[in-house]
């Protein structure tokens, strides 16, 4: 989803994943390097990751971290107006040891850092450097050393299921070779299945607010509308040239409730065609949310999109996809 032409136009500029520091840096410097002297975006990098020398071919954090451009621009400008920032961010790229003590003295480091920054009534800034990159605020960030600011992500997106028990097929290949008199270039077998899939994801929508430097609720809600959309639109791009599987959600339901809740036990019993398998997986996920609303008293806001399907009492339905988005946007109120 986050790499879809819809995320771009709509939510902005993706973070680059990566733990290849000297790409990263290298990267950086041809974004940045008109304005920000490379050195400093150097700094700034190593500061942030807690390593030593990013230049080099070798330079890899301990794990791949979003890296957000507009982060690692401003503590640039941090670096430029204030010495006394710069002097911490030498010192701390000099303490080359890892003992106890040397992670002691670069968590002080730090800390005077984020000192000198609230004193000034900057440290706001760190925070809203990200606040145009959607893409973290929505699936977080983890760090565990250096200046660079961990971040609960507010999307949380289960592994997608069938409704039904799925046998594979075999799929058998060729890849034809035009000049090649008689027979293929290649024979191969492939697996492949097809089914109802349940996606189910949760958006903590004060998460994504706090996230994105205290936001108003209404932009938390216009982003959730589009989550929306690419849940319901984008489907995993492998093996597309080969089977074109490029099918848009038959029914897409939203519910604002005090408390995330998952479908999937609607399918704990594998659904029986009974004809095909969409209408009896959507009678049955209608069946089993009206169990849960009902029997845990959920205090929520319900509706839906379908084709074909009529929702059940206490879900709003939508005649279309943009009508759920609309509906959303205005707070499930419309």
């Amino acid at each position: 989803m986050r790499k879809s032409p819809y995320f771009d136009k709509m939510l902005g500029q993706n973070s680059t994943r990566t733990r290849e520091l000297n790409n990263l840096f290298s990267l950086l410097s041809k974004k940045m390097g008109e304005h920000i002297p490379k050195e400093l975006i150097e700094k700034a990098i190593s500061f942030l990751a807690d390593k030593r020398d990013v230049t080099i071919d070798e330079s890899r954090a301990d794990a791949v971290a979003p890296w957000c451009y507009q982060e690692v621009e401003w503590f640039c400008n941090q670096l430029q107006t204030n010495e006394n920032i710069m002097k911490l961010c030498e010192e701390f790229i000099s303490i080359t040891g890892n003992s106890d003590n040397d992670k002691k003295k670069k968590r002080s480091l730090i800390k005077s850092v984020y000192n000198i920054l609230e004193k000034n009534e900057q440290l706001q800034g760190l925070y809203l450097a990200l606040e145009n990159n959607i893409d973290i605020a929505l699936h977080g960030r983890m760090a565990a050393s250096g200046l660079m600011k961990p971040l609960d992500g507010a999307l949380a997106v289960a592994h997608v299921i069938t409704t039904h028990t799925v046998d594979a097929d075999i799929d058998w290949f060729t890849a034809v070779d035009d000049l090649q008199e008689l027979g293929s270039g290649h024979l191969d077998t492939q697996e492949f299945s097809s089914g109802v899939f349940y996606r189910y994801a949760s958006l903590n929508i004060s998460q994504l607010q706090e996230n994105l430097g205290n936001a108003p609720r209404k932009k938390a809600l216009e982003i959730a509308s589009h989550v929306l959309h690419l849940m319901a639109t984008v489907v995993p791009s492998a093996k597309q040239q080969s089977f074109a599987a490029h099918n848009l959600a038959d029914l897409a339901m939203v519910s604002f409730s005090d408390i995330p809740v998952s479908l999937a036990n609607a399918f704990e019993e594998p659904i029986k065609p009974g004809p095909g398998f969409i209408k009896p997986s959507v009678k049955a996920l209608h069946e089993y949310w009206q169990a849960v609303h009902h029997g845990y008293g959920l205090n929520e806001r319900c509706a839906e999109f379908a084709i074909g399907h009529e929702p059940p009492e206490g879900i709003t339905g939508k005649k279309t996809l943009e009508n759920l988005k609309t509906w959303v946007q205005a707070d499930g109120e419309v």
